[in-house]
């Protein structure tokens, strides 16, 4: 098999060749010696190549069958791993504590890949994820552009943005350009004050109907009725009539706190 092998529509296949944005994802990563690496979607191998050399060991795993067979033949390596499997689906407890994640992981596998990590007991201590830039900079977002995904992220991270990487850069180009988003865990939990799954049912409750205000949101969403739910926002100092979008992860820690006493 050759580096013209063709991609897989269904599994969002791009390959990236550039080498600059390649080491750009090492460097965002702070790679060395030491350090175990996951890398999810190794593909053709492009970047692990950079990180068999740059690191300890490289724990790789492929969806793709044909791929997962095929990637020791391009990267020789005594320090990889190749494991065919859905990364959804991999127990991420069998890495070693404090490894790392980097990956140039298909678009529709943000969302969940991120919730994934982020409620695992053993997650990656930095996540280097290459995704749609759109998306990297929903992560990232401030009060006013908050959804469900960038209150995920922010909870359990430290997020920020590393290099964009222009779509004419992947073979086949995708429609979109990409970024890299870059996930530090979080050495002391957010809250003390807070039981997480608790606290994102709020959140899934509060943006379970985006376009209507608190009030309505979480009313419906919680099944409790609007008279309770305009004291809980009173109590939490949120006016009745904010949208979720505008809360600030303080706002819902002020909610689920007024739900709670």
């Amino acid at each position: 098999m050759d580096d013209n092998f063709a991609t897989n529509k269904s599994l969002g296949q791009h390959w990236l060749r550039d080498a600059d944005s390649l080491q750009a994802m090492c460097d965002s990563a702070e790679i060395d010696s030491k350090d175990n690496i996951l890398e999810i979607g190794p593909g053709l191998g492009t970047l692990t190549k950079l990180l068999v050399e740059q690191s300890s060991r490289v724990t790789a795993v492929e969806f793709d069958k044909i791929l997962a067979n095929t990637l020791k033949d391009k990267v020789k390596a005594s320090n990889l791993e190749v494991i065919n499997q859905d990364i959804l689906h991999f127990d991420l407890s069998t890495m070693p504590t404090d490894y790392k994640l980097v990956a140039n992981i298909p678009y529709y596998l943000t969302s969940n890949l991120i919730r994934r990590i982020s409620e695992s007991s053993n997650p990656p201590i930095i996540a280097v994820l290459l995704i749609q830039k759109e998306v990297a900079q929903r992560v990232v977002a401030k009060p006013g552009d908050m959804s469900l995904l960038s209150v995920t992220a922010q909870y359990y991270w430290q997020t920020s943005l590393g290099r964009e990487v222009p779509a004419e850069l992947f073979d086949p180009a995708p429609k979109v350009d990409s970024q890299i988003l870059i996930l530090k865990k979080r050495t002391n939990k957010l809250f003390d004050d807070v039981e997480p799954k608790d606290l994102f049912r709020v959140v899934k409750a509060g943006f379970s109907q985006r376009r209507k205000t608190l009030l309505n949101s979480l009313s419906a969403g919680l099944q409790i009725d609007k008279t309770i739910a305009t004291q809980v926002l009173e109590d939490a100092g949120i006016a009745t009539s904010r949208r979720p979008q505008t809360l600030s992860l303080d706002d819902w820690r002020n909610i689920y706190t007024a739900l709670n006493t």
